[in-house]
């Protein structure tokens, strides 16, 4: 087998002769594609990677920036979107009679309702009602038929009121205070000159002192303009709705000239309100310069962009800190060990966002708070900004997923100062979980990330391989920190985990030689993708086929069991991740092209979801994290292996000619790798630039992944 190759990047070519070095291979490592014992999977159609995509019906086209629905027929819909103090969930659409639909869920996650749980957020639902009437003429204008709806960061429904008048709404969060605005444009688009009457806006409720954690909450919905506006033909003229809250006893401070410790000010005035949508429009174009993803497919392009919004602003400035919270309409100010810890926070390096790296510092810290001599196992989820916790499902496994994350996250910061801050955290979760190992040589947990609504036994797949994955990643850790003899010593317990990880789980279920998820499970489970996605391979063929069966393959991606209807997004995400990680690049893209138009361009857009039945398909943000990862990890494969070293393996699909991951801030740097085909041999030639350096470029040879050193 062949040894990832160190490239230290000190020339403009790398002759390819470098990549013919044969030397043993660490079994602690992740086998590469090519060197698995298993053959690769042939399956029919394999070259064709837009079948399946172009299978479907698009709902919604491209546009530059965002994505645009013609409306033509009665359709309704809903998307999240947030802020650092107030998330909203806006449910939109036409009706049978073409009229609109719009209710617009206002979430406030730092005004804690009692019991001050996990749901404990203030939530309101305005909904077409808290609109201010208008009038033509004096006659009420009472038909708003939508024409066009559009989502770019922020959401524009631009409707018709008559044949010459009409009425776009565009809708935003505020990027860092308690309110969202909606900005209404009237236009004329007769050759007569309208006026138009706006009636006032003043809708406000007041809750129950004794329902909130600090007392009453005011509930506002205001307009900032009320009378007549004179529309020459061809003009338009806007005035801005905002959906604010604020606790009851800062109004009085306000009035009182004390000072009030709650960001919301008592009224939102018309440039405070028009600003808004300039400060979400810059926020929205920050992230689109950091970790672009260029490739021949526009929809995986624009799928990205989504994804990198969805993950990086679901975070709140909580009395905890800044906190990335799933959202949903139900998980705020909160953090867990699966969605946060596992999934979203290894991420943030590679963005390079300052509030999204500082949110996994933070929620790392708040899970070091509850380190123990006893080993008692670690909470799932912090809640209620860091003061109380929730542990209904016991030990999921949360210690094999806050040391995978950790471990991970510290190497992509490229910080050895942060990494010795999370040795603490990673050392006691690494020795929480060998605790739990059986005498079959594998680590025993409660429950999963699915929380019992599935049967996970006594020892499950998925705690097993997260804690396979967090000691080779821990290893590379203390290596990378100087420490070869505490690093190797984790590989070589990596190591034996695998063994006992394949004698436990690899099994034939169903007819396919694959992995069982927990002793006397008899049917297929969508985690037996992480096995290939942590790099074991001996089971990949019967895996693969698994996977991508009637049994767990349907049309809005992988099954949780076969033989039941309810799909999870993250395991469909990893799944991609693991066929990418086994080398079977047409594959994957394959079904990432149909998964990808399906979620933008589809019946329910724009971004990842969690799950149906449950929660009607949520678009929690931190599922948006795993998919910006199936890119980075999967589509791009690179690996952290130290604060400033990565294992790279682009998985360029056939039909391609190239593709670019530019402005990736992983490792402490800022840099742009891309890849092309070359017309000699089966080779590829990859060209890695630093910010401030020349380009260097290598040959490779698609097999081995390479180890890039900074």
């Amino acid at each position: 087998m062949t040894k990832p190759i160190l490239l230290a990047l000190c020339g403009s070519l790398l002759l390819l002769a470098c990549t013919s070095q044969e030397q043993p291979i660490d079994k602690a490592q992740p086998i590469p594609a090519a060197a698995a014992a298993t053959p690769a999977v042939s399956m029919q159609a394999n070259s064709d990677i837009n079948s399946l995509a172009n299978s479907l019906t698009d709902r919604w086209q491209l546009q530059p920036g965002g994505i645009r629905w013609q409306v033509k027929d009665a359709h309704q819909d809903h998307l999240e979107f947030s802020g650092e103090q107030l998330s909203a969930i806006i449910y939109y659409g036409a009706d049978n009679k073409g009229e609109l639909v719009l209710k617009r869920k206002v979430v406030w996650p730092l005004l804690r309702t009692v019991p001050n749980d996990t749901h404990a957020s203030l939530i309101h639902e305005f909904d077409l009602t808290v609109s201010p009437a208008l009038r033509l003429n004096g006659e009420l204008l009472q038909s708003e038929r939508p024409e066009w709806v559009q989502y770019n960061g922020l959401l524009t429904i631009h409707s018709k009121l008559n044949a010459d008048l009409s009425l776009q709404r565009t809708l935003a969060p505020s990027p860092t205070a308690a309110f969202m605005v909606e900005q209404h444009t009237l236009t004329n688009h007769g050759r007569e000159v309208l006026t138009v009457q706006v009636a006032p806006l003043q809708y406000q409720q007041q809750t129950d002192a004794a329902k909130g954690v600090d007392g009453s909450y005011l509930i506002r919905g205001h307009s900032d303009f009320a009378g007549d506006l004179t529309l020459q033909p061809g003009e338009s003229k806007s005035y801005q709705l905002s959906f604010s809250a604020l606790r009851a006893k800062d109004l009085v401070s306000a009035n009182t000239g004390t000072d009030a410790s709650y960001s919301t000010s008592t009224e939102i005035s018309p440039q405070q309100a028009a600003d808004t949508l300039l400060q979400r429009k810059l926020y929205v174009a920050s992230l689109a310069q950091k970790l672009q993803l260029e490739t021949p497919d526009p929809v995986l392009n624009q799928m990205f962009e989504f994804a990198k919004l969805r993950a990086a602003e679901s975070i709140y400035r909580t009395k905890g800190g800044l906190l990335h919270g799933p959202g949903g309409g139900r998980y705020y100010a909160a953090i867990w060990a699966n969605d946060q810890a596992e999934y979203v926070n290894p991420f943030f390096p590679f963005l390079g966002d300052a509030n999204g790296n500082e949110s996994a510092q933070v929620s790392f810290g708040h899970f070091a708070r509850f380190m123990n001599p006893e080993f008692k196992a670690l909470p799932s989820s912090i809640i209620a900004e860091g003061l109380d916790i929730w542990n209904g499902a016991g030990d999921r496994g949360d210690c094999a997923m806050v040391a995978y994350g950790a471990s991970r996250y510290a190497l992509a910061a490229g910080s050895p100062q942060q990494a010795q801050q999370l040795l603490p955290l990673i050392n006691w979760c690494l020795a929480y979980n060998e605790r739990q190992t059986t005498k079959d040589g594998v680590i025993a947990s409660d429950s999963d990330e699915l929380e019992n609504r599935f049967p996970a036994g006594k020892v499950n797949l998925s705690t097993n391989l997260l804690a396979y994955g967090a000691l080779v990643s821990a290893g590379h850790l203390y290596q990378a920190l100087g420490d070869d003899s505490k690093g190797a010593l984790l590989q070589a317990r990596a190591a034996t985990l695998r063994t006992a990880i394949h004698q436990y789980f690899a099994a034939d279920v169903e007819g396919f030689a694959t992995y069982r998820y927990y002793d006397g499970n008899t049917k297929l489970r969508a985690w037996i993708a992480l096995p290939l996605v942590m790099g074991l391979n001996e089971q990949k063929a019967g895996t693969l086929a698994a996977l991508l069966s009637p049994a767990l393959w349907s049309e809005n991606g992988i099954y949780t069991e076969s033989g039941d209807k309810t799909f999870w997004d993250r395991a469909t995400l990893y799944a991609f991740r693991g066929i990418f990680a086994a080398g079977e690049t047409d594959t994957a893209m394959k079904y990432l092209k149909y998964y990808s138009r399906k979620r933008l361009l589809g019946e329910h857009v724009p971004f990842a979801v969690e799950a149906w039945p449950e929660g009607d398909q949520r678009h929690l943000s931190a599922e948006s994290g795993l998919y910006a990862r199936v890119i980075t990890e999967g589509l791009f494969g690179i690996e952290p292996t130290g604060f400033d070293r990565f294992t790279l393996a682009p998985r360029l699909p056939t039909s391609w000619n190239s593709m670019c991951l530019r402005h990736i801030r992983a490792f402490a740097s800022n840099f742009d790798l891309c890849v092309q085909k070359q017309n000699v041999g089966a080779l590829y030639l990859i060209e890695l630039t630093e910010q401030g350096q020349a380009s260097r470029q290598l040959l490779w040879d698609g097999v081995s992944p390479l180890e890039i050193q900074l």
